[in-house]
């Protein structure tokens, strides 16, 4: 019998396993492709990846943490927890701009490798399928429920365009809070009496035009946006309700407190300017900044190069936010890019959607799917580094995954 606790034979044995489910791992990604589901309605993706777990011999529950189409998976019964995330949600009007389908294929492939080491290495495979990653917090909602308590480290990979792949620990991504803000003013006839209104659309276009004029002072790290989802009907009455979708981006938690703190400044300007009440409401939990461990970035970096990639260092690769930034601020976690090679079209474009499907985008799931599996057994069968990380998960507090970042 293979011996599997040394890394060349666990090497073998998770990329064979990775390899002869290949075809089928392509046909799963081309299908989430061609059937993209929104935020919390991924009801289809998740039964496909589910019922393909099943099949492998993980124990397999979909509808769990509070989330109807969140998934948790499991092999092996060893004391080193290994959470693989697979996101599944698409964006409205573009399906899968974002290249989801990859990132369900290679945290798929990942566990199905890591399964054909689980008993040898003493690890448990844990693949938890997280909804709504584009908007909804799907994975913050799971860490209140208690999704990643018992993980000892947690991954997950995301494609983007280029030409070879940026250092894990080079990539970072930005803390967001949106909030919906609703300005309530007075009708009136907009021509036979309008001194008699208030106007809440003058309020938003007041709030909306200090927030252009505050960005030149705000630091350059900071993403502001807003969009008016409610503004009036028609000419002739002047509003008298408005709704505004912001959000507030930084790299770092203070400097997001800050900037969000001016930009509500800039609402309240304009219910001051127009005679308008206002409220404002979080429409979605608060995604905290990336932290990539070391350890894992260290073993994904060498993973890849071993696969015959190009890494190559990027220290201003950034992208926009994820929700993985929240697990990666209590478990030990990495959230590296893969490059579509060739591809140039960015994430949320339809040239992206496009390449999702394409050769390049086949290549980096199952590319992917080893990174992620290879990383994690490296980590596991290395005594100092496993020592290290249990260490770690044994020193954090009972419920310290389940608080807000």
């Amino acid at each position: 019998m293979t011996d599997l606790t040394t890394l060349t034979t666990a090497t073998d044995a998770v990329t064979g396993r990775i390899d002869h489910h290949r075809d089928r791992l392509l046909e799963i990604s081309h299908t989430l492709h061609a059937n993209p589901e929104l935020a919390f309605e991924e009801h289809d993706s998740a039964t496909l990846v589910a019922e393909e777990l099943r099949a492998a011999g993980f124990d397999v529950t979909v509808g769990v943490y509070g989330l109807d189409t969140a998934i948790e998976a499991t092999y092996g019964s060893g004391d080193f927890v290994v959470a693989v995330c697979a996101e599944y949600d698409a964006l409205p009007g573009i399906g899968h701009a974002c290249g989801h389908n990859i990132i369900a294929t290679a945290g798929l492939g990942a566990a199905l490798g890591l399964a054909e080491i689980a008993d040898a290495a003493g690890i448990r495979v844990k693949l938890l399928g997280t909804p709504a990653e584009e908007h909804g917090g799907g994975k913050v909602l799971m860490l209140r429920e208690g999704a990643w308590e018992d993980a000892t480290i947690s991954l997950m990979v995301h494609g983007g365009p280029g030409t070879t792949d940026a250092r894990c620990g080079d990539f970072t991504s930005q803390a967001v809070d949106r909030f919906k803000v609703t300005y309530t003013g007075v009708p009136a006839h907009a021509a036979a009496a309008p001194q008699n209104g208030v106007n809440a659309l003058d309020a938003a276009t007041v709030a909306l035009t200090s927030i252009g004029l505050l960005r030149q002072q705000l630091d350059k790290s900071v993403r502001v946006a807003g969009v008016v989802t409610e503004g009036g009907h028609v000419t002739n009455i002047i509003p008298d309700h408005t709704e505004i979708d912001a959000e507030v981006r930084a790299f770092d938690m203070d400097v997001l407190e800050d900037a969000k703190r001016r930009v509500m400044n800039c609402f309240e300007a304009g219910a001051l300017a127009s005679g308008c009440s206002w409220s404002v409401v979080d429409t979605e939990p608060r995604y905290a900044s990336l932290v990539q461990d070391p350890l894992l970035a260290d073993a994904w970096n060498t993973a890849l190069t071993d696969l015959g990639r190009e890494v190559t260092a990027q220290p201003d690769s950034a992208g926009g936010s994820t929700d993985m930034g929240n697990v990666s601020q209590v478990v030990p976690s990495i959230h590296p890019m893969i490059a579509l090679l060739g591809t140039d079209a960015p994430p949320h474009t339809t040239g992206f959607a496009a390449a999702a499907a394409t050769p390049a985008g086949d290549d980096a799931a199952i590319v992917s799917a080893k990174g992620l599996a290879l990383a994690a057994a490296t980590v596991a069968l290395t005594p100092e580094t496993r020592d290290e990380l249990l260490a770690r998960q044994a020193a954090r507090p009972a419920g310290a995954t389940t608080v807000e970042s």
